[in-house]
């Protein structure tokens, strides 16, 4: 029995049917995909707050790209500086690019070459190597690297604060440097469906039957659970839910995700830009970033108007964040039309040191658990670690099977 339809239940469900268990998959809400949700409104796509999928995390490997039929971000962001803006692309996606890059106002070529060699290390060391480094926060580490300054406040510090969700920095510098890996190895791209096809694109693996949405669970032990239906026996029971429905299920389990998130949609008659870059919010404002989604995926609008995202750190109103907002695509306050705001109080677990990596997955009895809260606060660690509680279940039930292919995975 699986509790939660998420990214890591739905991976752990779906590798453990592929196991040949009998797998019943529980959800509390009527869609799955968890945190990945995606309504529509007035024909444009709306995600739970501004999230892409980066095709740089090892488990996206799991998912069919092509199936999603991906939009792309270039690699890079656009800065504000003295009244204008300039482009920052990552030369390898992007080679004419270079020349505008350089000459970027986000630091000195000392800096500039700092950059380039934290991206270097952190993309290109072998993973044990990184996580061996000593742990610091991560501005003592970018400030160690030589990426203080202007490099930081313009550039680092925003760009990082729309993934961390906090811009003081205070995440584990293991983290940033396996998040900054992710970033150097990969794409950054938009599901023509949205994101929540992506949760959609697992279920869709499950046997037939499996899935039960609307089916809330209020108690949970080795041997079954207890919803609102009556009692459902199992030989093991897998928690995959949110981290406070976690801790509230399993006594002794902590978990909470104290990083929250503001995201303002708005409408334009067309896209100010002609490349799809995330605009950085600029020192002392309130956005951490905005980016024309329909740039970049298209099929987010129906009619060729531009959808913007623009996020915050924590609740702000509309209206706080319009000028800011129009600003940052040099339009006018008045051509923003506001098609929704969406706050997501608890939007992700926090990674501040020491970082705990693959946290127990088995509690023993015959429960586990599982969710970014376990591993790493994303995608990557909400699939990493429902694989490793299908692992962990497929050892106990079957000691001597859990060597084979589907495993090893």
């Amino acid at each position: 029995m699986v509790v939660g339809a998420g990214l890591a239940g739905l991976s752990a469900a779906t590798r453990l049917a592929a196991a040949g268990c009998d797998v019943q998959v529980l959800e509390g809400a009527g869609h799955v995909g968890g945190r990945l949700a995606t309504d529509r409104i007035d024909g444009f796509l709306v995600d739970r707050g501004f999230q892409v999928l980066n095709t740089g995390y090892p488990r996206v490997a799991d998912l069919d790209l092509a199936a999603l039929e991906l939009g792309w971000f270039l690699t890079g962001a656009r800065i504000w500086v003295d009244g204008r803006s300039s482009a920052v692309v990552d030369p390898r996606s992007r080679p004419l690019s270079l020349p505008r890059t350089a000459t970027a106002p986000i630091g000195s070529l000392r800096e500039k070459a700092a950059l380039a060699a934290f991206s270097l290390r952190a993309g290109y060391l072998p993973v044990p190597r990184l996580l061996a480094a000593p742990e610091r926060t991560a501005a003592e580490a970018l400030q160690r690297a030589g990426l203080g300054g202007a490099v930081l406040e313009r550039f680092l510090r925003p760009f990082l604060a729309g993934v961390l969700l906090e811009d003081r920095l205070e995440t584990s510098s293991r983290y940033l440097d396996l998040l900054w890996r992710s970033f150097v190895r990969g794409r950054i791209g938009l599901p023509a469906r949205g994101m929540q096809s992506v949760g959609e694109q697992l279920a869709d693996r499950l046997p037939a039957g499996a899935l039960h949405l609307r089916c809330h669970v209020t108690e949970v032990t080795g041997e079954g659970v207890q919803t609102g239906a009556g009692r459902i026996t199992a030989d093991a029971v897998v928690v995959a839910t949110d981290p406070t429905t976690a801790a509230e299920l399993l006594p002794g389990v902590t978990a909470a995700a104290p990083r929250q998130v503001t995201t303002h949609l708005h409408v334009l008659p067309g896209s100010p830009w002609d490349e799809p870059l995330l605009v950085l919010g600029r020192p002392g404002g309130q956005l951490v970033n905005s980016a024309v989604l329909t740039d970049a995926q298209p099929r987010y609008g129906p009619d060729g108007r531009a959808l913007v995202a623009s996020s915050t750190l924590g609740p702000t109103r509309e209206a706080d964040v319009r000028e800011e907002v129009a600003r940052a695509h040099g339009v006018a306050a008045t051509d923003l039309e506001h098609l929704t705001s969406v706050t997501v109080p608890r939007a992700q677990p926090a990674a501040a040191p020491p970082l705990q990596l693959r946290r127990p997955v088995d509690l023993g009895h015959g429960l586990f658990v599982c969710g970014d809260h376990r591993d790493t606060p994303s995608i990557q660690g909400a699939m990493a670690g429902g694989a490793r509680a299908a692992r962990a279940v497929l050892h106990r039930l079957r000691p001597a099977a859990d060597s084979g292919p589907t495993l090893a995975r």
